[in-house]
């Protein structure tokens, strides 16, 4: 069977459901029905994409099958169900044994083990938690209750994230995938090449545009990297950047892309659904955020090439800016198309991002009328959508496991008492540390969107009850589970930037983690102070912007040129002045009176701070090498 063909269902089906077309035809269809068929067509995708080899392949074969029945045997009998919910007989858990078994197989095969495993660690908490210890006792659940409480109901994996992902996040797949397909890809690497590659530093510079654009197109990171590192990475080591260095730079940049509004990664959609607001809010309060994550690194990234005399390309080897910008329609005029739909029509993200999809093809439609109309062209949209859909839709479906687990059995009123313990005892910073290093550590084997439903499910209510406003707290978990995967041992994307480079893999990753330092400043932050997210008054954000901009120019001046303070007390003295005057008032209240002596205090204290790193300038002409790096090794 070629998953070719059931991949490209997948999108098939959500562009139906998006246009409301079974209504329009007279028919009635219950949103859990249709994600139960979704669901099904993903696991079916998902065992056959990867399927057991030898004499597996038969059983294999008929496995996902009957995977895939279970759910759309849910589907057809949904509305009878919905009548005899008291009653649990074979018919209805022998299927759901079988959908949840594959549905597990498939993410372990698409998604990693460790998703998988906290799958099963859940299911097997909703089995037997009663028999835990102390406070994490779990409320006592007859098995065929319980599998079926996951099975079918809309707390559980038909539920609130499954939901998201094959509706909003569908929507916005499919436009990314059209854009890429019309040659946006092309034309933001020729527009962030025009505006940045003649710069001092420009090859990184172009990076981080390009990075930054190339996430309104895809909610990956990995894919950020391989699609634009390829052109990028080359450029900078050219240039004489480090390997490692120019590969950190694109890995970091490329991780941003899920940050960057209008169009974020796909977790954005689940914090707008469990915060029940507009995705456009989520947007809005992830504005400054990115902006502070891409200006930071800038900052570096300029510092460094100062301290190692790179300079830009020549303006006649670049495209023009007219020209380029003229030549990005593929891209600029679709993502404006979506703005008015989201920003200025209220539409829903999924609709929206459709509509946008489709205003691309017919744009294209006039430029390359051929191959638009091409079947296999339309063909090949459908399948690569659908390729992509598949994971997204499995971790969906597991983080259904996990919140109709927490619900049922009581565990998340249990996990937010024992932490409003851990924040009285240890205050908020110790439980703001424990939920970014849990964060992190969940984000090695899973991906974001599945590491922010379980923290926020587990830590989200804790945060808000010690005092972070909402959404600083679900910005703030998901900033850390999207730093996994910048931090080793296991730092995809440095890694993943690393095998273009040619560059040492742990090394890249360290670089990495110090080209990100603001990044992981960045949500204690905003928790600390809610201004940062537009939680406050005019004066209260004009301020918190005066001192993160300073506190963020001081600290990138050190930690790229540090080289030319010199050694010993001096480069101290330097560092004390950056953290002190920059770090301390970010975090302060911002309408107090500290805060605003901080922040007019630091801006002549980054004046001084360039001065001073003036006179030693060229005790940091030599780049270190890749192979020796002990600094990179000590530091």
């Amino acid at each position: 069977m070629s998953s070719r063909i059931v991949t490209g269902l997948l999108p098939v089906l959500g562009i139906a459901w998006i246009l409301d077309l079974p209504g329009r035809l007279g028919a009635v269809v219950i949103t859990e029905q249709y994600l139960a068929v979704v669901l099904g067509l993903a696991v079916l995708a998902g065992l056959v994409a990867k399927p057991l080899s030898g004499a597996w392949r038969w059983p294999d074969l008929a496995f996902a099958l009957a995977a895939m029945g279970g759910w759309v045997w849910l589907a057809w009998n949904y509305e009878d169900w919905l009548l005899t919910a008291h009653l649990r007989g074979p018919e209805k858990w022998v299927p759901a044994a079988l959908a949840i078994a594959g549905m597990l197989e498939a993410t372990r095969r698409h998604c990693g083990m460790v998703l998988a495993v906290l799958g099963v660690v859940f299911m097997a908490y909703g089995f037997w938690g009663w028999l835990a210890p102390g406070l994490f006792e779990g409320a006592y659940l007859k098995p065929a209750r319980y599998l079926l409480y996951v099975y079918n109901d809309s707390n559980g994996v038909p539920g609130l994230v499954l939901n998201v992902a094959a509706n909003q996040i569908m929507g916005f797949i499919l436009f990314g995938v059209v854009l890429t397909a019309v040659g946006g890809s092309d034309a933001m690497t020729r527009l962030a090449l025009s505006l940045m590659g003649h710069r001092r530093g420009g090859p990184a510079k172009v990076a981080i545009l390009a990075s930054s654009l190339f996430g309104t197109l895809s909610g990956s990171t990995v894919a950020n990297v391989m699609s634009t590192g390829v052109v990028t990475i080359p450029m900078m080591k050219k240039a004489g950047f480090p390997s490692r260095y120019a590969a950190a730079i694109e890995a970091v940049a490329s991780n941003g892309g899920q940050i960057a509004p209008p169009v974020m990664g796909a977790t954005a959609f689940v914090i707008a659904e469990f915060l029940q607001v507009g995705y456009g809010d989520v947007v809005i309060a992830a504005f400054l955020p990115a902006l502070f994550y891409y200006y930071l690194l800038y900052r570096q990234v300029d510092r460094f090439a100062v301290a190692h005399g790179i300079e830009g390309e020549p303006r006649e080897n670049l495209p023009k800016p007219g020209p380029a910008l003229l030549g990005a329609w593929p891209l600029l005029a679709p993502l404006g198309v979506l703005i008015w739909f989201l920003f200025v029509l209220g539409y829903g993200a999924g609709k929206a991002a459709l509509y946008s999809a489709l205003a691309a093809l017919a744009l294209n439609l006039i430029r390359a009328p051929r191959q638009t109309l091409s079947l296999r062209f339309l063909a090949d949209l459908l399948a690569t959508s659908g390729r992509t859909l598949v994971p997204v839709i499995l971790v969906s479906a597991v983080a259904g496991i996990v919140i109709g687990t927490i619900n049922v059995t009581g565990l998340g009123f249990a996990l937010t008492l024992a932490l409003g313990k851990i924040a009285a005892a240890g205050g908020l910073m110790s439980l703001l540390a424990a939920t970014a290093a849990l964060a992190v550590i969940l984000g090695v084997g899973m991906p974001t969107t599945g590491v922010y439903v379980v923290i926020s499910v587990l830590l989200a209510p804790a945060l808000v009850k010690a005092g972070v406003e909402q959404m600083s707290a679900h910005l703030f978990i998901f900033y850390f589970g999207l730093l996994s995967m910048l931090t080793p041992p296991v730092a995809i994307a440095s890694y993943s930037a690393a095998s273009i480079a040619g560059s040492d893999m742990w090394q890249t990753g360290v670089t990495g983690v110090k080209l990100a330092v603001t990044a992981y400043l960045l949500p204690f932050v905003f928790a600390l102070n809610p201004a940062l997210v537009w939680h406050g008054t005019w004066e209260e954000i004009a301020v918190s912007v005066i001192t993160i901009a300073v506190a963020g120019f001081l600290l990138a001046e050190v930690l790229a040129n540090r080289r030319a303070y010199g050694g010993g007390a001096r480069r101290l003295m330097v560092g004390a002045l950056a953290l002190c005057i920059g770090g301390m008032t970010a975090v302060l209240p911002p309408a107090s009176l500290p805060a605003l002596i901080g922040a007019l205090a630091s801006i002549p204290a980054a004046w001084l701070l360039t001065r001073f790193a003036g006179s030693g300038q060229g005790a940091s002409s030599r780049i270190p090498d890749d192979k020796t790096l002990e600094e990179g090794r000590t530091t």
